[in-house]
């Protein structure tokens, strides 16, 4: 039973790190082509929410790479040093796609309201999973237990509901984004598709997350109908 999930986990953390390598490799090769406007992507983020009549949201610089987040909470766009400073193709289309969360923010868009309104609930479900495994490995807990098995299924189920309410979130944000960033000027032709291009590969990682959390769910199912 426990090697079924790790099996999942390890297939799906190895397609998780290609796609990731990939990301990463796009990122680099469009931080090498400037846009035509010169802004930076502070600048960009600035620019957009202007453009949507957003002044209530902050824009500061976090740390590390690919780091990138907009916080509804904190109505805080959070850009990697990278980012924030770039002038360039990459730190556009990032800066603007996290803009495009607060856009979201702004206008109640109901599947971010939903994925923000799971956020403590997908705490829980994450310790509960780790719990699960841990006490699994040392032999402390059995999925042949109906109960527990249950137990694993809520938590998955609430994951993997996070994880596909997910992916609507971010590909609305990147539409936005691109759209802005075509008629603002700030990024058309060759340096509009190689926006386009960098957040196809970061959607990607959602997509995979998605698909590795509603394998593991189906597979739990299928555990629990077999034993009844």
């Amino acid at each position: 039973m426990y090697m079924g999930l790790i099996i999942i986990s390890i297939v799906f953390t190895g397609i998780g790190m290609l796609i990731s390598g990939r990301l990463k490799s796009k990122f680099a090769r469009y931080s090498q082509m400037p846009t035509g406007s010169g802004l930076s992507g502070a600048e960009v983020a600035r620019q957009m929410l202007e453009h949507f009549g957003i002044r209530d949201v902050r824009i500061v610089q976090g740390e590390g790479m690919l780091t990138d987040h907009y916080n509804p909470q904190t109505k805080t766009v959070s850009l990697s040093p990278e980012v924030f400073q770039g002038r360039h193709v990459a730190a556009a289309a990032v800066a603007a796609h996290e803009c495009g969360h607060a856009v979201q923010h702004a206008n109640a868009y109901a599947m971010l309201q939903m994925r923000s309104a799971l956020v403590p609930v997908v705490q829980i479900s994450a310790s509960l999973q780790q719990y699960l495994f841990m006490f699994g490995l040392v032999g402390m807990a059995s999925f042949n237990s109906p109960i527990i098995l249950m137990i694993a299924i809520a938590a998955f189920g609430v994951t993997t509901l996070f994880s596909l309410i997910t992916l609507p979130v971010e590909f609305d944000a990147s539409r936005r984004a691109l759209v802005w960033l075509d008629s603002s000027n700030v990024a058309r032709g060759q340096e509009y598709d190689g926006a386009k291009d960098a957040l196809s590969w970061a959607a990607l990682t959602y997509v995979a997350a998605a698909l590795a959390a509603l394998v593991q769910l189906l597979y739990l199912v299928m555990m629990f109908l077999n034993r009844r």
